[in-house]
């Protein structure tokens, strides 16, 4: 064996598929010192046994993105290489074989148009002439995308690895990792069974092993192993270019394999794999095949493929593969250890996700931050529950068991509930609560009036649900009298020191330099000028600044803040969400009711709107904040948790001549929809900047402040913008969910970001980016006539770049 080097610019840990398309791309950046180790052989973990299926199209535009330039480089990596890779362009056919399926298949497709995919519907004869094998007496119609494909997963490791050697890249096979020297919270140098690597990056590759292996560094990673199974079947009349087949109503796939075919599935009581940790020596091993679990998905094969009654099996492979919570995979460096980097838990699309995942993991290891907002798979997007394997575990479960099933709008996750409560759960239970969950927190969504023969249970459908008629109640209070949230699950920082204003004046792109008592909306950039952060920071006292932020990015923007706090700056960050209860109260009403339970003034002139001040309710000390997204006058109340029971009842006796409601977060999105607020991970997040998306009055450009990301704002407001954030209005029976995609002039020019209804306006509301490489502006936005195309409908609609709801914000600022 060649001697391990005695240093390396950065070492990957894991020689499959991610790893070695991570080692091709860092070297192909000019990172030639970079080494790849191997515990046992190239593939030995979980590649080899993959079935090899590359789709691309996903919910997400990035992570069809990612996936697409996979196909890119798989067409191009055998060539490079000299290597084969069992590659071939075969396309990808996915069936509905009832109304609903063909609805979101139809959805589908429009996602798959938005996002420039050539996705086809076709009738079930038609699909039938592409797939010759299965019988469609029951199909509804499928979709065909024809740059999907298929590849040998083994192959195309190693074509990637040879790549990776042929750039420069080091791989060493056979050589464990032992251990990783950290000094000071910084990494100084890998550990191997042969020897020390001293560096500086590590990029943990290591698949089912990757929690275990992470987590004795302190990083947590959600992932765990599950049993995964597929038939090869001995060859017999099947087609060389049959594409791949994905039949989703009988939770199976297909794919033709030298003469025979493979056939596997997704079903619903999967089984955890190595729940006490995996074996030693676990490596080109395989389970002991499961035929009475498999045999579920075998008789719901036959009833598509009737031939594969009598074609011989030459194996039942059951392969362990790692799995995640939600569905995703996990990239990014990790929040607790600086340039630690993971790329794991590829829920059985790692051969589809290996070529994008591994450009945009090295992309992310060479310039310190991801090619492209990757928010979906980022690590950080995980939070307190899923430190718990247990947790992750039984939330994975359900997350496998829904691979194939429908993948409703406003789905929420039923497994670990509830985990995170807030003081008041039981009491809005009571009320008539339905329940969602964000980062294991249980968060009102909705109320049933039982007096109306309303359960508090989501119904799902493609259509309006049944809480359609229970949220308009809940808007028209908020519009009309007052409203009050319990939203205690927003993540809550303290930045306290001496240097707490320096730091938030270089990392906030809003002036936060103002009087103790003022409360600033504000984004935090990054240097390409896109928002980052979307937040709430009010001064509490001289050196002491509260910040507020969104449920699910506690972890993100707690690792963003302290992560860009300048060296040498005193000054620290700590979360205190698990302090502080919420409870927003809203609506034209709002004043009269917090008059009624505190001493303090709360009139327009005592109490602006911008501005923080502790109060008093019922014996409580209450950090109000006259702030809103909903668009209406009103507070949020933030208490310490002892007190929510107490000053929830007091709000709600002092409020009920007013007629106050509880309201649930549908409603907020209702709500914000008509008011033009923007939502951070959909309408605005690190690809998109305030002057795109009509923030630009929150950055102080005019005020000589160098923060983050100042030079990119500068240069953009000079120059112009590629991209604006527009409002689209459609028929109010016409649903839209986002991902839409938007025609202008018959041309397609974006896709809508978030949709919904906004039962004050009575229109269906979508908010998405009108593109034009030549420059957008407001006239070019006005000029032109829109459609949006709704499962390949397309539909005519209005646009404009003014809120649809109190366009002066007077109701606000009454």
């Amino acid at each position: 064996m060649t001697d391990l080097p005695k240093t390396a610019k950065a070492v990957i840990i894991g020689g499959g598929i991610i790893g070695c398309s991570t080692a091709y791309h860092l070297a192909k950046l000019g990172w030639t010192d970079t080494v790849l180790l191997e515990r046992k052989k190239l593939t030995s973990g979980t590649t080899f046994h993959a079935a090899g299926l590359v789709g691309q199209l996903r919910s997400n535009a990035n992570i069809t993105q990612l996936l697409g330039y996979s196909v890119d480089l798989y067409n191009k990596i055998e060539e490079e290489t000299g290597l084969g890779t069992g590659w071939k362009m075969n396309g990808g056919l996915r069936l509905a074989c009832n109304e609903e399926r063909w609805t979101e298949v139809k959805r589908q497709a429009t996602t798959a148009h938005s996002f420039g995919l050539d996705m086809q519907l076709l009738t079930p004869s038609e699909a039938q002439e592409l797939w010759p094998l299965m019988d469609v007496s029951d199909v509804v119609g499928a979709a065909y995308l024809p740059t999907d494909g298929q590849a040998n997963p083994s192959d195309i490791t190693q074509a990637l690895a040879k790549g990776a050697r042929m750039a420069g890249a080091k791989i060493f096979e056979d050589t464990k990792v032992t251990d990783i020297e950290i000094e000071d919270g910084k990494i100084r140098a890998v550990i191997t069974e042969h020897g020390r690597i001293e560096c500086e990056k590590v990029i943990c590759c290591a698949g089912q092993w990757t929690r275990t292996f992470a987590g004795r560094f302190g990083v947590n990673v959600p992932l765990v192993p599950m049993e995964h199974q597929y038939m090869v079947t001995e060859p017999f009349d099947v087609p060389s270019n049959l594409p791949t087949l994905r039949d989703p109503d009988r939770l199976t796939y297909y794919k033709e394999e030298v003469g025979g075919l493979v056939m596997g599935g997704y079903e619903p009581n999967p089984i955890p794999w190595a729940t006490k940790g995996i074996p030693q020596g676990f490596h080109y091993t395989l389970l002991d095949s499961n035929f009475d679990h498999f045999e579920q998905l075998m008789e719901l094969a036959l009833g598509r493929v009737p031939a594969l009654e009598n074609a011989g099996v030459k194996t039942l492979t059951n392969g362990p593969e790692s799995f995640t919570p939600d569905g995703n995979f996990i990239i990014g460096e990790a929040p607790e250890l600086s340039n630690f980097f993971v790329g794991a838990g590829f829920n059985a699309f790692g051969i589809a996700a290996g070529g994008g995942a591994g450009m945009a993991l090295a992309e992310w290891v060479h310039k310190g931050e991801p090619p492209f907002d990757l928010w979906s798979a980022d690590i950080r997007r995980f939070g307190r529950p899923h430190f718990d394997t247990d947790w992750v575990r039984t939330r994975t479960v359900e997350a496998y068991g829904k691979h194939y099933t429908m993948a409703w709008p406003h789905e929420e996750h039923d497994s670990g509930r509830p985990c995170r409560k807030s003081p008041l759960y039981d009491t809005l239970k009571d009320q008539g609560a339905c329940f969602g969950e964000k980062l294991g927190w249980e968060r009102p969504n909705w109320y049933a009036d039982a007096s109306l023969g309303e359960t508090a249970k989501d119904v799902y459908s493609f259509g309006r649900q049944n809480w359609f008629d229970a949220v308009g109640r809940e808007h028209k209070a908020a519009r009309e009298a007052a409203v009050l949230y319990d939203q205690t699950s927003f993540a809550k920082f303290s930045l306290k020191g001496p240097d707490a204003l320096a730091a938030l004046s270089w990392i906030c792109a809003n002036d936060v330099n103002k009087p103790v008592g003022a409360l600033v909306y504000t984004q935090m950039l990054n240097d390409k000028g896109g928002i980052e952060c979307d937040l709430t920071v009010g001064r509490v006292a001289h050196d002491e600044f509260y910040i507020v932020t969104g449920t699910g990015f506690a972890t993100h923007d707690f690792n963003w803040i302290s992560r860009n706090i300048p060296d040498g700056l005193n000054c620290q960050l700590f979360d205190i969400t698990s302090s502080n209860a919420v409870l927003s109260l809203m609506g034209p009403k709002a004043r009269d009711i917090l008059a009624a339970v505190t001493r303090d003034d709360v009139s327009n002139d005592g109490f602006k709107f911008g501005t923080i001040r502790t109060i008093g309710i019922a014996g409580c000390p209450v950090k109000a904040l006259r702030v809103t997204y909903v668009g209406e006058l009103g507070w949020e109340l933030h208490l310490p948790v002892e007190y929510a029971q107490t000053v929830y009842d007091a709000l709600k006796e002092a409020g009920e001549p007013h007629g106050l409601v509880n309201a649930g977060y549908r409603s907020i999105e209702s709500l914000r929809l008509e008011k033009g607020y923007r939502a951070w991970g959909s309408d605005i997040g690190p690809d998109y900047t305030p002057f795109e998306s009509g923030l630009g009055w929150a950055v102080k450009l005019r005020k000589n402040i160098d923060f983050k990301g100042r030079a990119a704002a500068e240069k953009q407001k000079a120059e112009g913008v590629a991209k604006i954030l527009a409002c689209f209005t459609v028929d109010p029976d016409i649903v839209l969910q986002g991902r839409e995609t938007i025609y202008r002039n018959g041309k397609r020019v974006g896709w809508l970001t978030s949709g919904g209804y906004g039962y004050t306006v009575n229109k269906s509301i979508g908010y998405g980016y009108i593109r034009d490489a030549d420059g957008v502006d407001a006239d070019y936005v006005t000029s032109g006539s829109y459609e949006l195309e709704v499962a390949t409908e397309r539909v005519s609609c209005d646009v404009t770049l003014q809120p649809l709801y109190d366009p002066k914000m007077e109701r606000i600022k009454a």
